[in-house]
């Protein structure tokens, strides 16, 4: 894979997002389809948008069963090369999640900044989001609000009461123009880049075609998982206090997390 150019890190810091100029190879395309078929039968009691960290392949910090397929790709060392042009040279894998969205059935995600249920102080992280199938428009593909992360603030979030969305959090839209809100489309083995306090969220998937997407979560070695917060602001089951992390490059600059816990 080719390194970011300067114009592609110049976008990410000013609106939040970037598009790389590169794409997984149709094998490993395959591959990746193939581990999220297995992931989805292996896990029917969880909608295919709700898939916690397939990358974890012990069951420690999560409740579903995952493959080795997804860890592998998160592992992937010219992705490596791509986040470490964002985030620098210490770079922790800490999360991931398959978001898979059925033909006609494919649920909402409203407005959200992902910093919202995230235990990570200073809250940092890049979101690598790699489109398994076409994500479009008409399928229900990813949103952003272009610069909405620059302050860094995290926003209120209400409590959404409607059925059949796959957050049961949306941020205020008083604090936001949805009407600036971008399409990001992208072909299979495309994928997107973007940063933890971007406002995002995607429509309904209400088309014949499915939507499925795999996002893996990087932070940056100077942060902390912090397993002593407990956050239950969100309808994902997450066990923060025994998630595995992996330190994939680099050094932890805070001397305080834990490589050890959640692995076998």
């Amino acid at each position: 894979m080719l390194p970011l150019s300067s114009q592609k890190i110049d976008q990410y810091h000013e609106q939040g997002f970037l598009i790389p100029e590169v794409r997984l190879s149709l094998d490993r395309l395959r591959l990746l389809r193939d581990a999220l078929e297995r992931v989805i039968a292996a896990n029917p009691e969880t909608r295919p948008e709700q898939i916690g960290s397939p990358h974890v392949l012990n069951g420690k910090g999560k409740d579903e069963t995952g493959d080795a397929a997804f860890l592998e790709i998160a592992r992937d060392e010219k992705i490596l090369d791509l986040v470490e042009q964002i985030i620098g040279a210490d770079i922790v894998l800490w999360g991931s999640q398959a978001f898979c969205k059925p033909q006609g059935d494919g649920m909402e995600v409203p407005w959200h900044q992902d910093g919202q249920f995230w235990p990570i102080n200073p809250l940092a992280t890049c979101t690598v989001w790699i489109a398994l199938d076409d994500s479009l428009i008409e399928n229900g593909c990813l949103r952003v609000i272009p610069g909405s992360h620059r302050e860094k603030i995290l926003y209120q979030h209400l409590k959404e009461e409607r059925s059949h969305i796959a957050l049961h959090q949306q941020i205020d839209s008083g604090v936001f123009d949805p009407s600036s809100a971008i399409d990001v489309e992208l072909e299979a083995g495309q994928m997107s880049f973007h940063d933890v306090y971007l406002i995002h969220g995607s429509n309904p998937n209400r088309s014949p075609r499915r939507r499925a997407g795999y996002a893996i979560r990087y932070m940056p070695g100077s942060s902390l998982f912090d397993r002593s917060r407990v956050l239950s602001n969100s309808n994902y089951q997450n066990d923060f206090v025994s998630r595995p992390l992996w330190l994939l490059r680099g050094q932890d600059r805070t001397g305080q997390n834990d490589f050890l816990i959640g692995h076998s």
